[in-house]
């Protein structure tokens, strides 16, 4: 079964989070598992120094397992690998009814373009991705081509996605 995979994407501080987050709360109150990835363009840690297994990881573990009665999670450091492809970590996921990529601007699967006036970078993605198939917006685009949603219409967008991707 391929999976169901929606974007949002949209330079820094245009609100991808934000919508990524709202969005999971609306699919998950509907009924769908939803899981996400989150591209990042930085170094980051989710490990804490002085952990057990930040010193494991520290002394040269290239994966360490952390697991408890309510989550585990897997780090795997890449020592030098090259980072893996979208479709690499899609295929790491447990199956779920929907998968939310915030981020990975010029990979192919669809996705809606987030632009708010506080953005870093206000220019337009869609004229350059044909895979942006809608932007969810805080101002007017009177302009705009695509679809223009509310970027806090939170229902209408997780419609729109819905009905992108065949949920119903």
């Amino acid at each position: 079964m391929k999976r169901r995979v929606f974007g949002i994407t949209g330079w820094k501080n245009s609100g991808k989070t934000t919508l990524t987050e709202r969005l999971v709360a609306e699919f998950q109150a509907r009924g769908y598992s939803v899981a996400t990835v989150k591209h990042a363009h930085h170094n980051f840690d989710i490990d804490v120094p002085g952990t057990d297994s930040f010193r494991h990881r520290a002394a040269g573990a290239r994966e360490v397992a952390i697991v408890s009665g309510r989550r585990w999670a897997l780090i795997h450091e890449l020592r030098g690998e090259r980072e893996p492809s979208l479709d690499e970590v899609l295929a790491r996921l447990s199956p779920c009814d929907i998968v939310l990529v915030e981020g990975y601007k010029r990979d192919g699967h669809p996705k809606i373009e987030t632009r708010r006036i506080e953005a870093k970078d206000r220019r337009p993605l869609s004229p350059a991705s044909p895979n942006v198939m809608a932007v969810a917006s805080d101002h007017a685009l009177p302009e705009e081509q695509l679809p223009v949603f509310d970027l806090n219409d939170i229902a209408a967008i997780a419609d729109f996605i819905a009905d992108a991707l065949n949920l119903a």
